[in-house]
């Protein structure tokens, strides 16, 4: 075997992973989406003006207004104390030669699916370049991470202390549902809310998983 030290940054990653996994008393939920409508509004947006967001850059949308209507849930945690957030600071991970990290879009709340795609698409890149300022990829008050690209179906994440949760989400499917008492098929993604119970309790967390899904299936309300 080839024996490789970890870089300093591979070394951190571990630390603060293994710290939040012996340390937060994690607890999950999960759900799954249909994505048809999304992937079809998303379909119509390229098709008139040639470049449409990302389907994560949607989903960075809808879970920052679903902060905004469950702000127990857009935090973080210190010690015996809960900091909650104004506004939707979501952490997105992006994996890089050297690791993984979690830059932020501020704000995301106030933020357009069109901002949000333009913000995502620069700070992955200065990601993947070393080139993000601290305060791009310091704190935030929620993480997601999104393996669908590699058609990962479901998965668990860690959370990234000191924010109370993070939201996995897995590759659109083609699954049979029934459909009006009839057999059909749609594209269903699964999701995975991870959350300290410390702070967040099981029912504020399903709440807001339940708001997530409807702003998912019903899109246009992420435009709105």
């Amino acid at each position: 075997a080839t024996v490789v030290k970890m870089s300093p940054m591979r070394k951190a990653i571990a630390r603060q992973l293994s710290h939040a996994k012996s340390t937060i008393p994690h607890y999950y939920l999960r759900t799954r989406v249909r994505l048809d409508p999304l992937i079809a509004m998303r379909g119509h947006a390229k098709a008139a003006t040639g470049e449409a967001p990302s389907i994560n850059d949607y989903l960075i949308r809808a879970c920052a207004l679903a902060l905004r209507a469950h702000p127990d849930v857009n935090i973080q945690v210190h010690g015996e104390e809960i900091h909650r957030f104004a506004h939707a600071d979501i952490a997105i991970a992006v994996a890089t030669d050297k690791g993984l990290i979690t830059p932020i879009i501020h704000a995301a709340d106030e933020k357009t699916v069109a901002e949000i795609a333009r913000q995502s698409r620069s700070l992955a890149a200065r990601a993947r370049l070393g080139r993000l300022k601290p305060e791009e990829f310091q704190g935030g008050s929620f993480s997601l991470s999104n393996l669908g690209m590699y058609g990962i179906e479901q998965f668990d994440a860690i959370i990234n202390p000191p924010q109370g949760a993070i939201l996995a989400v897995g590759a659109g499917v083609r699954t049979p549902v029934e459909r009006d008492h009839a057999l059909a098929f749609a594209t269903v993604a699964a999701l995975s809310l991870s959350c300290d119970h410390r702070a967040i309790d099981g029912a504020v967390g399903a709440a807001f998983l339940a708001t997530l899904k409807d702003l998912i299936e019903t899109p246009e309300k992420l435009t709105a």
